[in-house]
């Protein structure tokens, strides 16, 4: 198993130059980067963005001769009519547009290796410590919408696969399809309109992950003030988790239970529990628990966006967004290559966890 997951190491090193390469020149190819960006916000409010623009800059090197002209070369910058060359060249220098797509991606490249992520363009701030300030929401929101839904599906498609056509499993299919339907941020309105102080009830707090004394708090009271902050975004995310990880769970156990070694440890006369949870849990299981590492990554870079707008929590997800839209390129490579690291590990991880689940399986011997 060692060997295997040493080869598995190996190759997450060319999987995310892959990763990084194909990003970097698509990002690259499409309209609107931050030369883009800068350009428009001077043009947008004259001076004002001119004075923006030169504070932003280390050094203050382009404060000169960075007032709009009406005439002069502007290059090939959409928007950029009426704007001197000169300026141009300062502000591709200032975002590393001087050199060609190959010699920046080189350079990102050996930067990223060291985890040296840059600054955000936008920001005035290391990227590192922005990924450090964010990741506490997505951390929290991923971690627990995660387990809170395999700790309700695992039990529940259990449940319904020994009771499989009972009035338990229609009604509960029932109820978990209509929670499948409604979206995650339709019910988060919901929440707060009703329990965040929106109409009626104002139980729960509309804003930030702790409160402000948090740290003035004892143990328990951070423990309760941190889960009383979480209640209301999580239960947004789980509303429809829920469904897929149950049947699942429930067709896998299904599957086991009609085997020949389940009807042999009954005919042992072995108990309807210790067949379950002693023979078929193992095999049925297999699927479900390995999966657990990509359903938290999943929820952890995907799913939260919307949920962090609503309730004021500034995550990953809301950072990304916004350095989407602003053409961030060190936050957007930045988070990227991170991300991408931490998801190519929990692969690593998922295969680690189908051998714990059941130790028959070996990795080596299939290779």
């Amino acid at each position: 198993m060692l060997a295997y997951i040493l080869r598995r190491l190996m190759l997450v090193i060319p999987t995310l130059f892959g990763i990084m390469v194909i990003n970097f020149f698509i990002v690259q190819a499409a309209p609107g980067g931050p030369v883009e960006q800068m350009i428009s916000q001077i043009q947008g409010t004259a001076i004002g963005a001119t004075e923006r623009f030169s504070g932003s800059a280390s050094g203050g090197e382009i404060a000169q001769g960075g007032q709009v002209s009406t005439s002069g070369d502007a290059g090939a910058y959409r928007g950029a009519r009426g704007l001197p060359r000169e300026l141009i060249q300062r502000i591709e220098k200032m975002y590393g547009f001087d050199k060609p797509a190959y010699e920046r991606f080189g350079l990102m490249l050996k930067s990223y290796i060291t985890f040296d992520f840059g600054e955000s363009f936008f920001r005035n701030r290391r990227v590192v410590d922005l990924i450090i300030e964010k990741m506490p929401v997505s951390i929290s929101l991923g971690l627990w919408t995660t387990l809170l839904v395999y700790f309700v599906s695992i039990p529940l498609g259990i449940a319904k696969a020994v009771r499989d056509g009972s009035q338990f499993d229609l009604s509960t299919s029932t109820i978990l399809i209509v929670l499948h339907a409604i979206p995650g941020f339709l019910f988060a309105l919901l929440l707060v309109v009703l329990f965040a102080g929106g109409s009626y009830f104002k139980w729960f707090p509309l804003r930030g992950l702790v409160s402000d004394d948090w740290s003035t708090l004892d143990l328990a009271s951070k423990a309760l003030d941190y889960a009383w902050h979480m209640a209301l975004p999580i239960g947004a995310m789980v509303i429809g988790g829920f469904t897929t990880l149950t049947f699942l769970t429930k067709n896998s156990f299904l599957e086991e239970i009609h085997k020949q070694y389940v009807l042999t440890a009954r005919a042992k006369g072995l108990t309807e529990r210790r067949v379950l949870y002693g023979h078929v849990f193992r095999n049925a299981m297999l699927i479900v628990v390995a999966g657990f590492p990509a359903a938290f990554i999943g929820v952890l870079f995907t799913g939260s966006l919307l949920i962090e707008v609503i309730f004021t929590l500034d995550g990953l997800g809301l950072l990304g967004f916004e350095a989407a839209l602003n053409r961030d390129y060190p936050i957007m490579f930045g988070t990227l290559y991170f991300f991408g690291l931490i998801g190519l590990v929990m692969g690593i991880l998922g295969d680690v966890m189908y051998t714990v689940v059941d130790p028959r399986i070996d990795f080596e011997s299939r290779s």
